[in-house]
């Protein structure tokens, strides 16, 4: 996470809310030899308080020696800002390039979940995807052939992330003036990330400058 203050978040319901509206992160712990991550969709609890996911059996976390303190990491939007996007130099000297960017950190022990806890997890993560569908009709596991879904679900587990610690980066020039901020979400609109122009629009109340 980001070390300065102006750019962090101790809004726990914003951090919950980021989390579960993307929905994917990578998973990482400390491995025998050296960190390993897993790039994974999950599913939050209704309060916040853990996740779950599921892995492939060959995946070095799922054969790892759980539980073990782990770490989601959840990025957002991202995006270069030039100095040049500020205004004329002569009104806004000596800036330099920076990345602006939104992620979250959720930290906790990984478990092992029973078997049992897989089916129901998988139905749960699919609702909430397919609920972002509408009006489309969900896709629901019912609609597999009798035994593919058993038959697939032999080759992934499930896990739970117990989290004790929230952590969120949003790094959008807080530490700009408004209206210099307000210019270079302009010029990030005209390329390609415009979700992250919205996010330096919401901010409010303006950061120091």
């Amino acid at each position: 996470m980001h070390p300065n203050p102006a750019f962090r978040t101790t809004e726990y319901a914003a951090i919950l809310a980021f989390a579960r509206a993307q929905g994917f992160g990578m998973l990482t712990l400390n491995g025998p030899d050296g960190p390993i991550a897993a790039h994974v969709p999950f599913v939050l609890s209704e309060g916040g308080a853990a996740l779950d996911l599921h892995l492939a059996r060959s995946n070095p976390i799922a054969r790892a020696a759980l539980p073990l303190s782990a770490l989601m990491a959840v990025q957002g939007p991202d995006a270069y800002i030039s100095p040049d996007w500020y205004g004329p130099h002569n009104q806004v000297p000596d800036q330099v390039p920076t990345w602006n960017y939104i992620a979250v950190h959720l930290r906790g022990t990984l478990h092992p979940l029973p078997p049992e806890a897989l089916e129901p997890h998988l139905d749960a993560i699919s609702a909430e995807q397919e609920a972002r569908l509408l009006p489309k009709a969900p896709w629901t596991s019912t609609k597999m052939s009798e035994g593919a879904m058993p038959r697939m679900m032999r080759m992934i587990l499930p896990f739970r992330l117990q989290i004790t610690d929230l952590q969120g980066t949003w790094k959008l020039n807080q530490n700009k003036p408004p209206e210099v901020r307000a210019r270079a979400a302009a010029a990030l609109r005209q390329s390609d990330a415009a979700r992250l122009a919205d996010e330096m629009d919401r901010i409010s109340p303006p950061g120091p400058t």
